[in-house]
């Protein structure tokens, strides 16, 4: 029987079981990569599903987001199956963190050097399954059952995140006779996934993945030594605490020791913020303003109040200054490509002022700081004056901090630049990684519900537009950092969750954004929700939660 569906603005005749990959082959010469996923309305399907009845169909391949995804958890597929058919059934591939558009892995066993020939030995069995062409097939099995193969494959880590799994059914993915779970939609084959790489790297090696905008190309390199850094030593926390995934996490809840695992994470932040204290201290012969940078909710706020705190335990008298102070006047804001106002290029600071105001600060001169009206769109003077006397430091924060155009006139041995965000080394298991961005966005949509009037929906659909501003604007620059601060903490999901569950769910499939919203969902379903009361008031996640002793 024949049902007519609408498919990329064409109406095509669908026999019963045919599946979206049979139905994007008439469509396959329109995009240059291979399509990896279907979209129906606001709803994605796997290729191999059978096609419904329903909205309009669409088809998506790496140049989307959604896509992208899709190619990133299809390679790592066949990276972890590549790591068993060449060092034996016992070897364990764990794929740690992302690193600008890469993912950084390790293997665990054997305890082997990775080298370049092993490197290149596990490439060229990966391309090996993709010249093949062998299929990826999702397979459900009860829990129980799940558990019991995962186990007999040696992923104890999966094993335990299924026992905290509420539902009684589990997808397996299965390709050439080996089973692996992951968190999301995955391609139909190993052929479509033409373009990819490995690379040594610190301890293990990367895998290289194409870039959007050349599709049939790597993404360039571009070391982030001290973004890796920041990483490794979150590793290291991690084993400190003993939570390197969502079970192991959840388990401390399970076992009455999440109060220990806050206590410990909120220590080492401390930690970490006194030594950057301690390295501004031991330059204040030159250093004269301190600029903190980082992506939205990265805690960028409570950071800077943390900062000031360890700074005045060393004797040092800390000045905040906005940048948002001196953004020009509205009327005279630089437009984006879609003619809208965009806010967040430098172009939209009077960088004239600022650094006019930053040479007479510095020179010892009392200087009247600028205020910004964001009623009226226009800088104001209200009598705020500042001059810094001996032990006196300036702190300015915003997203402009680490490029060198804001305070061009400004000598680099008066600056000292501090990097900061999220960046979570927490993974679901050793082959689903917790993205950061996402991690970011449900701070985000918790704090926006509380404290802005902003409900999950609105965050969301303005979430790409802020990512992009990040890309543009910070990002490039946090290799200049003189510090990184690292605001994840390891216990936050956990207490997020119970704030963002209602808004999300919200969000019904009518809406654009309720692709996000269920991809959200699912993986909070992962964690264990727990009370945030053993939380100490300055902790950077109160600024997302709410009961801050800061004003943020």
């Amino acid at each position: 029987m024949e049902k007519i569906i609408k498919v990329m603005g064409k109406k095509i005749a669908v026999t019963d079981g045919m599946t979206y990959g049979k139905l994007a082959e008439g469509f396959q010469q329109e995009f240059p990569t291979p399509i990896l996923l279907a979209k129906q309305g606001n709803l994605l399907r796997e290729l191999n599903n059978p096609v419904v009845e329903g909205e309009d169909v669409t088809f998506l391949d790496l140049r989307d987001e959604e896509g992208m995804r899709v190619y990133h958890r299809g390679v790592s597929f066949l990276l972890v199956k590549a790591v068993r058919d060449v060092l034996g059934n016992e070897a364990m591939a764990v794929i740690e963190h992302s690193l600008r558009g890469n993912l950084y892995c390790e293997i665990h066993k054997p305890a082997i050097p990775v080298t370049e020939d092993l490197v290149g030995r596990l490439e060229s069995k990966m391309k090996e399954y993709v010249q093949k062409g062998l299929p990826i097939q999702k397979r459900t099995f009860g829990k129980d059952e799940a558990i019991d193969i995962v186990r007999k494959q040696g992923m104890p880590d999966k094993a335990e995140l299924f026992r905290f799994r509420r539902a009684s059914n589990v997808n397996l993915y299965e390709m050439d006779g080996f089973y692996d779970y992951f968190y999301g939609y995955m391609p139909p084959s190993a052929g479509l996934l033409q373009v990819f790489g490995l690379m040594p790297y610190e301890k293990g090696f990367l895998i290289r993945f194409p870039d959007p905008a050349k599709p049939h190309e790597l993404l360039s390199f571009k070391d982030s030594k001290k973004i890796s850094d920041v990483f490794l030593e979150q590793m290291r926390w991690c084993r400190l605490m003993g939570v390197s995934n969502v079970a192991e996490l959840n388990n401390t809840i399970v076992e009455g020791k999440f109060g220990e695992l806050i206590r410990i994470n909120e220590a080492l932040h401390e930690k970490k913020v006194a030594e950057i204290a301690d390295q501004i201290y031991h330059r204040m012969d030159q250093v004269r303003v301190v600029l903190i940078a980082g992506p939205s909710s990265s805690g960028k706020t409570s950071f800077a109040n943390r900062l000031g705190v360890q700074l005045r335990v060393l004797g040092i008298q800390p000045h905040k200054v906005s940048l948002d102070d001196y953004f020009i006047d509205r009327d005279k804001t630089p437009l984006d490509e879609f003619g809208k106002k965009n806010f967040e290029r430098i172009e939209a600071l009077d960088l004239k002022q600022l650094n006019e105001d930053l040479k007479r600060i510095i020179a010892g001169e009392k200087v009247e700081l600028p205020y910004y009206n964001f009623v009226t769109g226009k800088r104001e003077y209200n009598g705020d004056f500042v001059q810094l006397g001996q032990g006196e430091i300036l702190v300015m924060e915003g997203i402009h901090g680490l490029n060198d155009k804001l305070t061009a006139e400004i000598p680099a041995e008066n600056k000292f630049k501090v990097f900061i965000s999220a960046l979570t080394q927490l993974n679901v298991d050793d082959h689903n990684r917790v993205s950061t961005s996402d991690s970011r966005l449900i701070r985000r949509i918790v704090r926006d519900y509380q404290f802005r009037g902003r409900d999950a929906a609105t965050t969301i659909s303005s979430w790409d537009t802020v990512t992009q501003g990040e890309e543009e604007n910070i990002f490039p620059f946090q290799e200049n950092a003189d510090a990184v601060f690292n605001s994840a903490t390891l216990y936050e999901l956990n207490v997020l969750k119970q704030y963002a569950e209602p808004q999300l769910f919200r969000i019904d499939p009518s809406m654009p954004e309720y692709v996000t919203a269920k991809r959200l969902i699912k993986f909070l379903g992962y964690f264990l929700a727990a009370p945030g009361l053993e939380i100490p008031n300055n902790s950077l996640i109160k600024e997302f939660v709410g009961g801050s002793c800061f004003k943020v």
